[in-house]
């Protein structure tokens, strides 16, 4: 079932989040939600502190481009506890938005590749390498369970360009709360 998004404003989204001590019923009902959240809401990634729970897990779902131009749905991707373990010297920046704070985008500049771990749902622990867009979506999604939103991220001119922007989305959703 969707859960309601957390939205700009909201506490939850600025606490740093607990890690999983055990997959059971419950994380394997919150990750199936989050899966119809993000697919209603057209994302391609979510995090738990989106729709209110701090623990750590996000979702990711990033489209693949096919050699004809033409886009298709990626494979979701479940990371609980996860964590970088090195993050490469070359940077790039993308573009991005957030379901949290929605109609905006920034280009937020990121290391260009990682080194990652987690675990999946089921249990498994598992490290693999993450470049390019990949790299950039889930250094985002792990930004949210530890607080940190990608207006953070920009430069603080930047910031204050959007502010109003912000104060609009906090005053429009602080009563869904």
């Amino acid at each position: 079932m969707p859960l309601p998004i957390a939205y700009y404003g909201n506490p939850v989204l600025r606490k740093k989040t607990t890690p999983v001590e055990k997959i059971d019923a419950s994380i394997q009902k919150l990750v199936a939600d989050m899966i119809e959240t993000m697919q209603a809401a057209n994302g391609i990634g979510l995090a738990a502190p989106q729709v209110g729970q701090s623990v750590s897990i996000f979702i990711t779902c990033i489209p693949i481009e096919e050699e004809d131009g033409t886009w298709r749905e990626g494979e979701i991707l479940v990371y609980i506890n996860p964590k970088i373990l090195r993050y490469s010297q070359e940077l790039q920046t993308f573009s991005e938005g957030c379901l949290s704070i929605p109609k905006l985008h920034m280009d937020v500049t990121r290391p260009e590749s990682i080194e990652i771990e987690a675990m999946n749902l089921e249990g498994q622990i598992f490290q693999k390498m993450l470049s390019g867009f990949p790299a950039t979506n889930f250094m985002h999604e792990n930004d949210h369970l530890n607080g940190v939103l990608i207006i953070d991220r920009i430069p603080r001119s930047e910031k204050q360009k959007l502010e109003p922007k912000l104060r609009e989305i906090k005053k429009k959703y602080e009563s869904k709360k």
